[in-house]
């Protein structure tokens, strides 16, 4: 697909009524068209087969829908890890909001593979002083590290993030409910460390007691234990 194929499919797909919702939920969104995510999915997809690499060069990353397609395309395209690794390093740095960020990290299924290289390629943005570069990496800890082989070293990346950020908070108790909610007796004691952020373990904790996957009674001990 050309840029201007890619462009066209967007504005036949424009949903004003989604775009209204939408904008709101999304501080810093810039020039929104209004277009649903599935139809994103669907235009990235049909451009990682052909020649993306034209869009990439072309793409306007203000424009919210181009800079998801640009941040889909990796996750949709036959790349080797080399150059996975060469495109979201051009890539992250453009994340601007908590939705692309999300979403796109969720497209990076391939991270479920060579999970020690991707790992050693995440911890580089665990370190980063900017609030989405650090968030991108939460969320891929988030989407495909949280199992047996790695939850020790993931809890251990998670209790050891300090950052300011609202969306570096926020991810990071995520991330922490996901761990308790699949290994509870390994991210109890995360949560009760006193150098864990309390803002963090708030939420987290909220988040744990919002989950359907917990029972009311550990509900109810976790409220009396960190309330």
């Amino acid at each position: 697909m050309t840029t201007e194929d890619i462009r066209a499919e967007l504005q036949q797909n424009i949903d004003e009524k989604y775009r209204a919702f939408h904008a709101s939920l999304v501080p810093g969104i810039g020039t929104f068209l209004g277009v649903r995510v599935p139809k994103m999915r669907e235009i990235a997809k049909k451009a990682a087969k052909e020649d993306y690499q034209t869009f990439f060069a072309e793409a306007d990353v203000s424009v919210y829908e181009e800079l998801m397609i640009r941040g889909m395309i990796p996750g949709y395209a036959k790349l080797t890890i080399k150059q996975r690794k060469q495109e979201l390093e051009c890539f992250v740095p453009y994340i601007n909001n908590w939705a692309v960020c999300d979403c796109c990290c969720a497209t990076y299924k391939f991270m479920k593979k060579d999970q020690d290289e991707w790992l050693a390629f995440l911890k580089k943005y665990l370190s980063s002083e900017k609030e989405y570069e650090l968030r991108f990496a939460i969320v891929c800890l988030l989407d495909f590290f949280i199992n047996d082989t790695y939850i020790d070293e993931v809890l251990e990346l998670l209790a050891d993030i300090h950052h300011d950020a609202y969306y570096v908070k926020m991810a990071d108790a995520w991330a922490l409910s996901v761990c308790y909610i699949k290994f509870p007796q390994k991210t109890e004691p995360v949560l009760e460390c006193e150098t864990l952020d309390g803002e963090i373990r708030k939420k987290a904790v909220q988040k744990i007691r919002e989950s359907l996957r917990v029972s009311k009674e550990e509900k109810e001990r976790l409220k009396k234990k960190f309330y």
